[in-house]
């Protein structure tokens, strides 16, 4: 080892080497995305994309519009700074409007928080930025019906609820000034029952155009009832059971003594009235309301109401009797005749009770007493007596059949 370090020759070529390996690691160059960082002791160069702009301004009363979100910072000084610097981003890029009356500027980009020694190059440098007032406004919310031609035959559409009904809207006075209709959109196609859905609130201006605007709240809650075809039947009273003796019905009354159906056109045309509510005299004793479902027909979605009062009022009846009220015959062929033999008048007395209001107005004439003997044939017979007369009266006779002789007539 000692002859190599003694040798001329050993100590030129060590040397070569050693200078060549210097030379390299002082101009190494190191390229990543178009950025050069050049060595220790050496200045190092490096762009930041999409760096945030803070702005400063009275946010409270004010709207800025201008500003950058992002703009580019290029870094340039010792390595030692510009790399820890963009690492960290410990620094911030701003426009300070504290001071600038309300109107349009053209404002620099400025920067803090960073070394003396870099040199900084912001792009783009300024920005032109207007400062107008910050206002706020409550606006009520319309409804935009979309497709309500598809809304199948027969169903309507009524008065739509949003809920809530208006809402704040905050922006420059100009644009608020422009706003021409606050409005939230409801698809009908095919809609046949009440819709409720969540619907974005939208602004336009007195052009037609949507404005990007803040709206509070910016979704809404639209009800919009859809009615079913519907038609107005009447309601049949149906009654059970007898009242006590000695009281009779002076009116029964509904009230509604109407009801409306809701459902499909070809289910509500063939209903001529609704039928299934009965009343139960037994129950009664007074003067007496009742409330009771309305019975709802098949097909049918709904019916209003669904309940209906129904007033029953009595008195103490009394007796009224007709005396030799004649029985008619139906149903007699042509070629027979008839003969009573139990009555043998052909009329019987008839018994009336009911108030004394109804019974005042009760004449011969409103009572009326027949047999029917259709398919009957030569010979005696005994047939049940029918009668027709006035409502809420109760009758007796002295005979609940008559016995006729049928005969055939004399040729």
């Amino acid at each position: 080892m000692d002859k190599l370090m003694n040798n001329p020759w050993f100590i030129k070529v060590f040397s070569l080497l050693l200078a060549i390996m210097l030379y390299i690691s002082v101009n190494i160059e190191t390229k990543s995305g178009g950025i050069v960082r050049n060595a220790i002791g050496q200045e190092d160069t490096e762009t930041l994309m999409n760096v945030p702009v803070v702005v400063y301004y009275d946010e409270e009363n004010l709207i800025v519009s201008g500003v950058p979100k992002y703009v580019n910072v290029t870094l340039q000084g010792p390595a030692s700074i510009v790399k820890p610097t963009a690492l960290q981003r410990n620094f911030e890029i701003y426009m300070d409007l504290t001071d600038l009356p309300l109107g349009t500027y053209t404002v620099p980009i400025k920067y803090k928080d960073i070394s003396d020694k870099l040199k900084v190059k912001i792009q783009p440098a300024a920005a032109r930025i207007t400062i107008q007032e910050r206002v706020s406004k409550s606006f009520p919310v319309g409804v935009e019906f979309i497709n309500k031609h598809k809304v199948p035959e027969g169903y309507s559409v009524n008065q739509p609820i949003v809920k809530p009904n208006s809402v704040t809207i905050t922006g420059a006075r100009e644009l608020i000034d422009s706003i021409s209709s606050v409005t939230a959109k409801v698809n009908l196609e095919g809609a046949t029952d009440t819709l409720t859905q969540e619907s974005k609130v939208n602004v336009y201006d007195h052009r037609g155009r949507k404005l990007n605007i803040h709206v509070h709240p910016s979704v809404v809650e639209v009800t919009v009832p859809i009615n079913s075809p519907s038609k107005t039947v009447p309601l049949k009273i149906n009654q059970t059971g007898t009242l006590p003796d000695g009281l009779s019905i002076v009116k029964i009354e509904t009230v509604p003594n109407k009801v409306t159906i809701f459902g499909p056109k070809e289910k509500i045309d063939p209903i001529k009235f609704i039928d299934g509510i009965t009343v139960n005299l037994d129950e009664i004793t007074k003067d007496t309301t009742l409330e009771m479902d309305v019975p709802m027909p098949e097909g049918i979605k709904s019916v209003n109401p669904s309940k209906v009062k129904i007033h029953i009022d009595v008195q103490k009846e009394e007796a009224k009797t007709f005396k030799d009220v004649p029985i008619h015959v139906i149903g007699l062929g042509e070629q027979n005749t008839v003969e009573f033999i139990d009555p043998k008048k052909q009329a019987m007395d008839v018994r009336l009770y009911g108030t004394p209001d109804i019974l005042n107005g009760v004449t011969e004439n409103d009572v009326e007493l027949y047999i029917d003997v259709s398919g009957l044939g030569v010979g005696e017979h005994e047939v049940k007596l029918e009668w027709n007369g006035p409502q809420n009266v109760k009758w007796e006779l002295p005979k609940e059949n008559v016995k006729v002789k049928i005969s055939e007539k004399n040729q």
